[in-house]
Formats: structure tokens, C-alpha cells, sequence
């Protein structure tokens, strides 16, 4: 199966994978998102090659699983919306100077118990988890919950933010700390043609 148009043309500007989750959804700022590259197992499975959680003999194993098992694939797709769901809360929360929920902890903590259990530490270039020897259906999302993991005991937490302009999160990775946008080429731009309009109205306004 060909590589769904909407996820190879999603932006991926989280800083980590796990906030690269989080963004298959878009919308404004505040309130629920309004679109969802997300839509079935199949573009879950688009989406881990796209972003290079798997690699292309994975992707494709997993497609002919998922077609030999389509209730797994069902099932294994619920599993990846509810981990994105709690991924989003925890770290929207962190983003906002807020402590996330214990629930939403402890949920992350269980995903990241159930990808371990499907890992093996690897020691070809120093010792790290890997998913390569997994074979279930769950395998794109488990190195994400490890990222998500990682990210929040050993990460800059300082540097999650969230785009001004849309529901994204980032890592803010400027020197300074002071990016705003998800995207300067779309935001941020955005924000600036926003700005120019209103200056050349308040413009016509005082000489009017």
C-alpha cells in the first residue's frame, strides 16, 4: 500500500517523536483539533515510515500482518489514539508551566512498561532499547511512549512549548528560548501577515 498523501505531507517540527504524535492532529490553539492524519491502521503504519520509526521491511510486515489480522489491526490502532491522547496531556500540560494528572502518568508509565517488555537493548553502537526483533502490530508506537518517557525524566522540560498559532507542540531549541511558532514558514508567517494587515489598517484609520 502506497504512503497516504496527508501523512507525507505533515510537518515535523515536534523535536521528538513523541510530540510528532501529538501533531497528527492540527487545528487552532484552543479548543479540539480539527483535522487527523490519523485514520486507520494503515496510516498509522504510513506515518512510523514516514518518520523513520520503521524502516521499509518493517512497514511492509507489518501491512501484510495487518491485512492477515484485521481485528488486531483494530485493535492496535484504538491502542496508538489512546497513547497519543495521554502523550498530548502530559506534555500540553507540561508546555502550559502545568503538573500533569497522576491518571495521565500512570497511564504513560504502563505504555512504557507493555514497549519494554517488547524490547531488547541492542550494543551495536553503545546499549539502547530497540524494537527491531518486535513483530506485533503495536510496534509503531513503542519506541514513541520510550521517547515520550525520555523526554520527560531527562529532557529540558523548559523547552516544550506550544505554537501560538496552532494546537502543535515543540522543543524549543533556540538559544534564547524564544520561539513562538511551530514553523516560521507557516505560523509564524502567518502571524507576521496578521500583524502587517492590522498595522496598515490602524494606518488608514489615523490618516483617514
Amino acid at each position: 500500500m502506497e504512503t497516504p498523501v496527508d501523512v507525507t505531507r505533515m510537518r515535523l517540527v515536534g523535536g521528538n517523536i513523541a510530540l510528532d504524535l501529538v501533531n497528527t492532529r492540527s487545528g487552532p490553539p484552543v479548543g479540539p483539533p480539527d483535522d487527523d492524519v490519523l485514520t486507520g491502521y494503515p496510516e498509522l503504519v504510513a506515518w512510523g515510515a514516514y518518520t523513520g520509526v520503521l524502516d521499509k521491511p518493517e512497514a511492509a510486515a507489518l501491512r501484510r500482518l495487518s491485512r492477515a489480522d484485521p481485528a488486531g489491526a483494530r485493535a492496535a490502532f484504538g491502542l496508538s489514539l489512546r497513547i497519543r491522547d495521554d502523550i498530548d496531556e502530559v506534555f500540553r500540560a507540561v508546555a502550559s508551566g502545568r503538573s500533569p494528572t497522576a491518571p495521565a502518568l500512570t497511564r504513560l508509565r504502563d505504555h512504557e512498561t507493555e514497549a519494554l517488555g517488547h524490547a531488547h537493548l541492542d550494543g551495536d553502537n553503545g546499549f539502547g532499547w530497540t524494537w527491531r526483533a518486535d513483530r506485533t502490530l503495536a510496534r509503531p508506537v513503542r519506541p514513541v511512549v520510550h521517547a515520550a518517557v525520555e523526554l520527560l525524566t531527562a529532557g529540558t522540560l523548559d523547552r516544550i512549548k506550544a505554537c501560538e498559532g496552532c494546537r502543535f507542540l515543540f522543543t524549543d531549541e533556540s538559544k534564547n528560548r524564544s520561539r513562538r511558532w511551530c514553523s516560521m514558514d507557516d505560523c509564524g508567517k502567518s502571524a507576521k501577515i496578521r500583524r502587517y494587515v492590522a498595522a496598515r489598517r490602524t494606518r488608514r484609520t489615523a490618516h483617514g
